[in-house]
């Protein structure tokens, strides 16, 4: 039988559901102040419970999210994606935060493009201007 733990690590319970890539991330994150417990900053070796509001910050985006099942080893995605659920506004702000990113992205790359012109260009212009018909 496998006996549910009443609590686990902070740290240990982020990397097991995947939100860090090693432990250690996960450990920083933690200490450097990008996770919340409760509302208040918390120490690595925090234990949560089932029921308890995180709030992880990963780059630019918030995941405001419940703890709904407490695991030690690091798990599947599919068996991750179960031990937690994010709020609707959370989910939200990410969409509307990613898709101003990738405006952004694409203008900037329109600016780039609009730029210096490359070396067929160049000879394009050269080839107009002294009025080389070949």
């Amino acid at each position: 039988m496998t006996d549910q733990p009443t609590t686990v690590r902070l740290d240990k319970w982020l990397w097991s559901v995947r939100f860090f890539k090693t432990r250690s991330l996960a450990t920083d994150a933690v200490a450097s102040g990008k996770v919340t417990v409760e509302g208040s900053r918390a120490k690595p070796s925090r234990p949560i419970s089932v029921g308890q509001q995180l709030v992880v910050r990963k780059g630019p985006y918030d995941f405001d999210i419940t703890v709904l099942r407490l695991i030690e080893k690091r798990v599947g995605a599919k068996v991750a994606e179960n031990a937690y659920i994010e709020s609707e506004s959370s989910v939200q702000k990410r969409v509307e935060l990613q898709e101003k990113h990738k405006d952004d992205r694409l203008a900037s790359q329109g600016e780039r493009l609009a730029g210096k012109p490359s070396k067929r260009d160049r000879r394009l212009i050269h080839r107009f201007k002294s009025g080389d018909g070949s």
